[in-house]
């Protein structure tokens, strides 16, 4: 059995024990987090929420916060001569999915 949540702008197909990155929680490292679940799924099917199913959802433990990997960005404008560079690195919580409740 599969579901499909939603956090941080994105939608994620999820499985028991899985592991994965999503945008930054408001969760320290070891906390429950539940999920509301947009839609349910089997081999031969599922059900569709509108927008999410009622009584269903997703709970997982959050594993790690962290950054990502670091961007390197770099302006310049050719007539003034003007130079500037910025980096970024994304936050994440990393997570695993623990049980899916119908």
């Amino acid at each position: 059995m599969y579901a499909i949540i939603k956090t941080g702008g994105k939608q994620y197909k999820v499985q028991e024990n899985d592991v994965l990155k999503v945008e930054r929680l408001e969760a320290q490292v070891g906390d429950k987090v539940t999920f509301d679940v947009l839609m349910l799924g089997e081999d031969k099917g599922g059900v569709f929420g509108n927008p999410t199913i009622n009584g269903a959802s997703v709970t997982a433990e959050v594993l790690e916060n962290g950054k990502g990997p670091k961007v390197q960005l770099a302006i310049y404008k050719k007539m003034n001569g003007h130079h500037r560079a910025q980096g970024h690195r994304q936050p994440y919580s990393k997570i695993k999915i623990v049980s899916i409740k119908k």
